[in-house]
């Protein structure tokens, strides 16, 4: 009983904290306003989550997880390695388009750019980059194991992946026209196929 009580007050927590990211990205995840919205004590808290970076890095975790559900592309050999890639990173970008794509930036700027940086900032912010290029070094090593990715560090090169990715919804975010998804497919494709052999 005890453990089932443990669990529920586990995913209450986690549940309250993915609200809070969902309602304001760059949201610090304060433990006490955690605490306050899940319902349950700051020790409760905190014996599943003993600092603020292990809710966070729990949090992002679960986003990313739910958000990127349809991971089961990347292991869909009937579909050409380029493709997959391409499809997972629009997984990424799908949720940022338009006037969202415009506020989920101002809130970055405003969160991490606009103010001098804190220890607690900088945690926060490489908790989100580190969850982001986990995810793509996992579809990355999966090409990597059936040989159709290019040799190199996978980690390097989900960094370049994040890179293009974070350019590409910076500009879904600026003032455009609708050729901008024509560029964007073309940009995503340009990315990949630097990074997955081609086929004769």
């Amino acid at each position: 009983m005890a453990e089932k009580a443990e669990l529920d007050s586990r995913a209450k927590v986690l549940i309250a904290a993915c609200e809070m990211i969902g309602e304001d990205p760059a949201s610090t995840l304060s433990v006490r306003a955690v605490a306050s919205r899940a319902g349950v004590s700051m020790g409760s808290l905190r014996h599943h989550f003993p600092t603020q970076r292990a809710l966070r890095d729990a949090v992002l975790r679960t986003i990313y997880d739910v958000a990127t559900s349809g991971d089961d592309v990347i292991y869909d050999r009937s579909v050409p390695a380029r493709d997959r890639l391409v499809q997972c990173l629009r997984q990424v970008l799908a949720p940022t388009a338009g006037d969202e794509a415009r506020k989920g930036w101002i809130k970055i700027f405003d969160a991490f750019i606009a103010p001098e940086p804190t220890e607690e900032t900088r945690s926060a912010y490489r908790a989100m980059v580190a969850e982001g290029t986990r995810r793509m070094e996992h579809w990355l090593t999966v090409l990597s194991d059936e040989g159709t990715l290019v040799d190199g560090d996978v980690t390097q090169q989900a960094s370049y992946l994040n890179a293009v990715v974070n350019g590409v919804s910076i500009e879904r975010a600026l003032p455009a026209d609708l050729s901008i998804l024509e560029s964007e497919n073309a940009v995503l494709y340009l990315a990949v196929d630097a990074l997955v052999k081609s086929v004769e």
